[in-house]
C-alpha cells in the first residue's frame, strides 16, 4: 500500500484503479496549477469538472471534448477518460457524486458553458474544498447543483472532435492536425487514405458525422484557443498563425464554432 497515491480524495493503488473509501455522498476538490496524469482511468463516482482557468481536452470513447475556461464537463461513473492540456495554467473544481438522479442527462458525457448562476453556485461551493466532514448545508447545496445541471445545460456539440475508427482515416486526421494552417488538398488527403476523393468524403462523414472541411475548421479554432491562452499574440496574429487571411474571417469562423467572439483574457 506504500505506493498508493491520493487523487481528488480517491486512493489510486495502480494506474487507472481507484479505491473509494469516502462515505460522503458528494464532495468538491479544487486545484490550482492542475497536473493530471495522461493515462486513461475511471472511478465509481460521477464527475463534474469546472474549468475555472485554462482549458483541457478529455479523451472519452472515440471523441475528444474541449473544455475551455468557464465550461463544465459531466462524466458518468465508470466512464474511462484521459485528460491532456498544453495550457499555461489550469485551475479546476471537481465535484464527485456517489449517486445521481435517474434522468437520461446523467448517463452520458455533457459539455457546456457555465451560466452566471451556476458559476456563482460552483464558486460558493469552493468553501468546502477537500472537506470530507459531514455538513448538512453542503449536502443540500451539492444536491441542488446536481439536480439543476440538466436545466443549465445547452448542448455544446461544437466542442467535440470526433476520432474515426477506420484506420485509413487516421493519417488524414493526423495530417490535418499538423497542417491546419494550410488549405485542404482533398486529392492529397485521398492519396493518404488510399481511396478516391468521393469515397474519402463519404466515409469520413459516415465515421465522424462531419465533413473534412468542418473537421479542418474545428482543428483551427481549437488551436486558436491554445494560442490565445498563451497571451503571447494579438488576435490578428492568432488568425494568421492558424491560416486565416484576416481577423474578420477568423472572428466569423470562431463565432460559428464557439458561439462567442474570441478575446484575449488579461491576467
Amino acid at each position: 500500500m506504500q505506493n498508493d497515491k491520493i487523487k481528488c480524495g480517491l486512493i489510486e493503488q495502480t494506474n487507472s484503479q481507484f479505491v473509494d473509501t469516502i462515505e460522503k455522498e458528494a464532495y468538491v476538490w479544487c486545484e490550482k496549477d492542475w497536473n493530471h496524469d495522461h493515462y486513461e482511468h475511471s472511478h465509481n463516482r460521477s464527475q463534474l469538472t469546472f474549468v475555472e482557468e485554462g482549458y483541457q481536452y478529455f479523451h472519452i470513447d472515440h471523441t475528444i471534448y474541449l473544455v475551455p475556461q468557464n465550461h463544465v464537463i459531466w462524466i458518468p461513473s465508470e466512464k474511462p477518460h484521459r485528460i491532456t492540456s498544453e495550457a499555461r495554467t489550469v485551475s479546476l473544481m471537481l465535484f464527485l457524486f456517489k449517486s445521481v438522479f435517474k434522468e437520461d442527462f446523467y448517463r452520458s458525457v455533457q459539455v457546456f458553458a457555465v451560466p452566471p448562476v451556476l458559476k456563482e453556485m460552483l464558486l460558493y461551493a469552493s468553501k468546502w474544498n477537500k472537506s470530507l466532514n459531514e455538513d448538512e448545508e453542503q449536502d443540500i447545496f451539492f444536491k441542488a447543483i446536481l439536480k439543476s445541471l440538466p436545466n443549465f445545460c445547452k448542448e455544446s456539440n461544437y466542442l467535440e472532435i470526433p476520432v474515426p475508427t477506420d484506420e485509413r482515416l487516421i493519417p488524414v486526421c493526423n495530417y490535418i492536425n499538423s497542417n491546419f494552417k494550410y488549405n485542404l488538398d482533398i486529392d492529397s488527403l485521398a492519396e493518404k487514405a488510399q481511396m478516391s476523393v468521393r469515397s474519402l468524403q463519404r466515409i469520413f462523414k459516415n465515421e465522424t458525422g462531419i465533413t473534412l472541411q468542418k473537421y479542418h475548421q474545428l482543428v483551427r479554432i481549437l488551436k486558436s484557443i491554445e494560442l490565445i491562452d498563451t497571451k503571447q499574440y494579438t488576435l490578428s496574429q492568432v488568425a494568421y498563425l492558424i491560416g486565416y487571411q484576416s481577423l474578420s474571417a477568423f472572428t466569423s469562423s470562431y463565432f460559428s464554432i464557439m458561439k462567442s467572439k474570441p478575446k484575449i483574457n488579461k491576467s
